[in-house]
């Protein structure tokens, strides 16, 4: 199991919009190969700033499925309006 971990900074007071087109974007990650869980975490001290996090088995499921399908473009269109900048992505596993 990897995390993918996306830190996201949207364009001021369109918090309640973001948050609401992830809600929506639920069901695109539900049905991708892999995908076992996703969190949104709202930044406590930066009010633009957010923390996405996927749980996929595998991080082909993620680069390979994912990002090369048409469910990638669906969940772009969706967010990516509300990007202020590009989300900056990295891909963790636990060790503890």
């Amino acid at each position: 199991m990897i995390r993918e971990l996306c830190h996201i900074v949207v364009k001021p007071g369109t918090q309640a919009g973001f948050e609401a087109a992830v809600h929506q974007a639920l069901a695109i990650f539900k049905r991708s190969k892999g995908c076992h869980q996703v969190e949104l975490h709202h930044v406590i001290e930066k009010p633009e700033e957010y923390m996405l996090i996927i749980h996929w088995e595998k991080l082909e499921d993620h680069l390979e499925g994912f990002r090369k399908s048409p469910d990638y473009q669906e969940w772009r269109g969706l967010v990516g309006g509300f990007f202020a900048q590009a989300p900056d992505v990295v891909h963790a596993s636990a060790v503890i």
